[in-house]
């Protein structure tokens, strides 16, 4: 199987040693990757472009964060690839839903070669769609995406976020929306479609949620007061989410999403609303 290596140098972790740490552990069990610096969602399009004109399978290990593994995910052929993760992002959520503790430990499971299913969110905007891996975030949680400033992600990383959130409880936006699914809906402040159980780094708000299994779950908080969303956050801090009274949960294989609402995937503002929100099932193989 022919093998490529994506590398992000920006990622949060990257260096030099940790990548020819990785390089030698694979060649050392014969797997010699085609390696791709990569920076932005572009230079990544451009590579996966000419991996997608290749009829054979290959594998994608893609050595960054949980960004630049989106990005890949957004340029593959479904159905064409199996991939694996090394994780060098600063939060690395989909490594930890894998269970990957360390570098080692990821190298390892390459070796290994054991494989899952993975299945992706999709979300259609007016005039273009997006995959996701972790969750789709809608209403205040896509504002402070949104109004993130791109020198304090780089500098502060999840602080950043931490202030947006600040300057959106400041200058409070208390519209709400639509979302539905065949079977219920609700009007929500803020919605978080999830793919998988972790949201905001290693915090458990849909236990349920996998992205190696089928179905997605939105959960949406339905009341626009700045009191329930820091009741929301206590019960997120203290592990207790999944019993939150103030967190109401659909579970679908679609849903709409109805209104004008900022919307961030995988921790990237792609938009506005309205929405339509489905899975992707067997995405790809991922090596777990």
């Amino acid at each position: 199987m022919k093998t490529y290596l994506f590398v992000n140098p920006a990622s949060g972790t990257h260096s030099a040693g940790r990548l020819q740490h990785s390089l030698e552990r694979l060649r050392a069990h014969t797997i010699i990757p085609e390696v791709f610096q990569v920076r932005t969602p572009a230079e990544i399009n451009i590579c996966c472009a000419r991996i997608n004109e290749e009829h054979d399978p290959h594998l994608i290990i893609v050595a960054g964060g949980d960004g630049t593994i989106n990005a890949v995910v957004n340029s593959l052929n479904p159905a064409t690839a199996t991939m694996a993760l090394l994780p060098f992002g600063t939060s690395n959520v989909l490594a930890a839903e894998i269970g990957i503790t360390s570098l080692d430990d990821a190298l390892e499971r390459i070796v290994a070669g054991k494989t899952s299913s993975l299945s992706v969110g999709v979300i259609e905007l007016d005039h273009c769609s997006h995959r996701f891996l972790l969750m789709a975030g809608i209403g205040l949680d896509g504002a402070v995406v949104r109004d993130v400033w791109p020198w304090g992600k780089k500098m502060l990383r999840q602080g950043a976020y931490a202030l947006s959130a600040l300057k959106s409880a400041i200058a409070w936006d208390s519209t709400l929306f639509e979302i539905s699914t065949q079977e219920s809906g609700a009007t929500c402040h803020t919605a978080i479609i999830c793919n998988a159980s972790r949201y905001g780094g290693n915090f458990i708000l849909s236990p349920d949620s996998s992205p190696f299994s089928p179905g997605l779950a939105a959960i949406c908080i339905t009341e626009n007061k700045r009191r329930t969303y820091l009741s929301c956050a206590l019960d997120l801090f203290r592990g207790k989410a999944e019993t939150s009274m103030n967190m109401v949960r659909m579970h679908s294989s679609s849903f709409e999403v109805q209104g004008r609402q900022p919307i961030q995937v995988d921790g990237d503002f792609i938009g506005y609303g309205p929405a339509r929100i489905s899975e992707l099932a067997d995405f790809a193989k991922i090596i777990v």
